[in-house]
């Protein structure tokens, strides 16, 4: 379908997709997929005219009807295959076209955490863990090839059920996400590695150690992105200051500085922005020692990063497909801006002949850690 780039795309009922058929594949005109931190979605665009198939049969039976429709997309580049997303219908739009054949029909989507988000329940979970309560959660939606991968918090609370338990009072991906912050993890529902299964994840913000290849830039023949840029924000970075009660008397606040240093992410830049900001984090002098410990960490968790770099490439030229949350080096862009960055996200643009991608990367400071850049 595409020069040294082969498109797969599966449409159909939520248990079991199937390959499109034929007459869906020859009306694509244009297939978006973003990729970030915490949700993905897709947006898929198909040509209609009065007598296609899709106007007169697939659109009338429900074939695009919204949240019952699951869509996989796969992309093979050099013989690799990689999901791009695996995700559901939530809103179908058709533009009549004046010309014959110009109608448009677009589908857009989201990953299958969607799913988690529907029905709002009150749900008590007495002497569970986190970790404990979130596998109970996403047990549900194994059904849909949804693989669990949740990391415990470094900070375990359990309290006694004749005290006092935790319920949840919303729906599933909004309680997860609630538990995430605390703790200051990240949760997503990664596509992959094979068709019909995700991974979702639940831990802390981990920057994958798999380079990807180079982003080159102002290097002749070498360059292999059509933009890029970088900016750094003075004010990204800040101190955190918790109160908490003296141990003796439990009635003298003292303040608690939490560095803007995240434990898990290794130092990308040479160089580290300084904090320029303080703030006070309220509401912890009635937390316990072991309650101020998970905020603190969770705190230190969601340390900014403060230069951040977007761009756009072509897969071509590129040779690879960029994938979100992991590393890629820049090479071209002087002393201060090469080395390591950690890809936010990601968004792909493919139709007949062209596969492009945008994307956004940052990291914690200037000047490289590492004196070569690979691969």
């Amino acid at each position: 379908m595409f020069d040294a780039t082969h498109v797969t795309l599966m449409i159909g009922p939520l248990p079991a997709p199937l390959p499109a058929p034929l007459p869906l594949t020859e009306a694509l005109q244009r297939i978006e997929v973003n990729s970030s931190r915490e949700r993905s979605g897709f947006q898929i665009s198909f040509s209609m005219g009065k007598n296609s198939p899709l106007q007169l049969a697939l659109l009338p039976a429900g074939f695009f009807d919204p949240m019952i429709t699951r869509v996989v997309i796969m992309v093979t580049v050099k013989g690799i295959p990689q999901v791009l997303m695996d995700g559901v219908v939530t809103r179908q739009e058709m533009q009549p076209g004046n010309q014959p054949g110009q109608s448009t029909l677009t589908i857009t989507g989201e990953d299958l955490s969607v799913l988690m988000d529907i029905i709002s329940l009150r749900i008590p979970y007495p002497a569970m863990p986190d970790n404990v309560r979130i596998m109970t959660i996403l047990a549900k939606y194994a059904a849909f090839g949804v693989v669990p991968m949740v990391i415990p918090p470094p900070v375990l609370n359990v309290d006694s059920p004749t005290s006092r338990f935790d319920t949840q009072q919303g729906t599933d991906r909004d309680y997860i996400k609630s538990l995430a912050s605390q703790s200051g993890y990240v949760f997503y529902v990664e596509p992959g590695p094979a068709p019909l299964q995700s991974v979702a994840y639940f831990g802390p913000d981990i920057r994958i150690p798999v380079l990807q290849p180079a982003l080159n830039v102002n290097m002749d023949a070498d360059t292999n992105v059509e933009s890029l840029s970088f900016s750094l924000d003075g004010l990204a970075k800040k101190t955190s200051v918790m109160f908490l009660l003296d141990p003796v008397t439990r009635k003298i606040p003292i303040p608690v500085p939490i560095p803007d240093i995240n434990p898990l992410h290794p130092p990308l830049g040479l160089r580290p922005t300084p904090p320029s900001r303080v703030t006070f984090v309220e509401d912890t002098t009635r937390l316990s020692a072991t309650e101020a410990a998970k905020r603190a960490f969770g705190i230190m968790m969601q340390s900014a990063d403060a230069i951040s770099g977007s761009g756009s490439l072509n897969v071509a030229a590129y040779g690879s497909v960029l994938r979100s949350r992991m590393l890629v080096g820049v090479r071209g862009a002087g002393i201060a801006y090469d080395g390591m960055y950690y890809v936010d996200s990601v968004n792909h643009s493919i139709k007949r002949g062209e596969y492009k991608q945008s994307f956004q990367i940052s990291r914690d400071g200037l000047i490289t850690q590492t004196p070569v850049v690979t691969p």
